[in-house]
């Protein structure tokens, strides 16, 4: 007998992406959804329930796939479309996915075209819950998102903001881009190991700490988050939980996962040690002030005729250094340090030494300067073990960074107990 898996086609230049569409008022976002994944490049097959279609109908879906729209596995059965669908897909996103949809595939029901598609296909699957608050934390809802989970889908949690009516609460659909985010990062991990963070929780910090002087100014530096955030949406596409402290960054938050806001070096300190408690790997990404003023003023600093007084500084406490000792066991604790090279060493000096003074398992070194390392979309580094390790990570898009630092912590991770292996995107 020949398995399915073995009808599936060769992925082609464009991936094959299946969009599942249940029957929410959050179907409109997918029809943005759509465009964004074709005007990326991907090949689109929109798969609606009859429900969804009472929302869109199916001549917008199959205007802007350029592919015929069913929610029948009666239509066009020379095709075979229920089997083939899964088959030959890449990806499988059902964006909204309502309470019913869920349960459908958390039972293996199959009695329309999108939920046999979910039954037949070996793509990953991606389900973006969307429904009323009170839906959404039923017990029976949550059972079935943790079955999905555990059989090794990604199911991200739901947005929290404004619903049907005048309710406001988790429950929202994310938006596109984030939804795109997700597909994008899934996608770049086909022909690898899709979730070896599976069951892992793993806490990430981004940004730049600010330090006020008063209600105006504060100390601060270039950081854009925009590494922290690559490796937040990197480790959500290989199945981890994720906590994401971020500090002062203007970026859309990772669908999935848990944001936690702060400001200060301070606040970072605080949300970070509490999240780690609990943590598998903790990744230190944010530039983190070392310095604070030691008095923060209630009223904004005049400018007079004469000079200023001098601001005085005192040290910040080392939140790498607090993290890597004593720890969790198993724990793995990643710096980041951004470095130049002086008269007493290059930056590979610099950051050798940093890692034997701050006792992380792994440091990724960066170069930086004017035009290096913050605010831009790329990133190059080397990243450092006490083991001895030294990887080289070439100038690239920041998430390609990301997967070296998740692949190195991986492999650093002890086996976890059989039981705790559950899928997870939390948000």
């Amino acid at each position: 007998m020949t398995s399915a898996a073995s009808h599936r086609a060769p992925s082609s230049t464009r991936p094959r992406v299946v969009l599942g569409v249940s029957g929410g008022i959050a179907a409109y976002k997918a029809v943005e959804l759509l465009r964004l994944l074709t005007e990326s490049g991907h090949d689109v097959r929109v798969v609606p329930t009859r429900a969804a279609l009472e929302f869109v109908g199916a001549p917008t879906w199959a205007a802007l796939s350029g592919k015929p729209v069913s929610a029948e596995v009666w239509d066009d059965v020379q095709d075979v479309p229920h089997v083939r669908l899964g088959q030959q897909a890449d990806l499988v996103v059902v964006a909204p996915a309502t309470a019913d949809l869920l349960a459908k595939a958390a039972t293996g029901q199959a009695d329309d075209l999108l939920t046999s598609t979910l039954l037949t296909t070996t793509a990953p699957v991606l389900f973006a819950p969307a429904m009323h608050t009170e839906m959404w934390q039923h017990p029976a809802t949550q059972e079935n998102v943790a079955t999905l989970r555990r059989r090794g889908s990604f199911v991200l949690d739901p947005a929290v903001g404004r619903l049907t009516g005048a309710d406001t609460g988790p429950g929202r659909l994310p938006e596109p881009e984030q939804l795109l985010a997700a597909c994008l990062r899934l996608l770049a991990r086909r022909g690898v190991d899709r979730a070896d963070l599976r069951g892992r929780h793993v806490v990430v910090s981004a940004g730049g700490t600010r330090e006020h002087l008063d209600p105006v100014r504060f100390l601060g530096n270039r950081s854009s988050g925009r590494q922290g955030y690559a490796l937040a949406t990197t480790a959500l596409a290989r199945g981890a939980e994720v906590t994401l402290v971020s500090a002062n960054v203007a970026l859309p938050d990772p669908a999935g996962a848990k944001v936690v806001r702060v400001v200060s070096a301070d606040q970072m300190r605080t949300a970070v040690l509490n999240a780690a408690a609990t943590a598998d790997a903790v990744v230190m990404a944010a530039a983190v002030a070392d310095f604070r003023p030691a008095q923060q003023l209630d009223t904004k600093i005049k400018k007079t005729a004469g000079e200023p007084a001098p601001v005085t500084l005192v040290r910040n406490r080392d939140i790498l250094a607090e993290l890597s000792a004593p720890r969790r066991t198993g724990q793995v604790v990643v710096g980041f340090a951004a470095e130049t090279g002086d008269q007493t060493g290059d930056v590979l000096t610099h950051g050798r030494a940093k890692l034997a003074g701050k006792g992380a398992d792994l440091l990724v070194v960066n170069e930086v300067g004017h035009d290096r390392g913050f605010e831009g979309p790329d990133n190059a580094g080397v990243i450092i073990g006490t083991d001895g390790t030294e990887v080289d990570v070439p100038q690239g898009p920041k998430e390609a960074l990301a997967d070296a630092v998740w692949d190195l912590v991986a492999k650093r991770l002890p086996e976890p107990p059989g039981d705790t292996a559950v899928h997870r995107l939390d948000g």
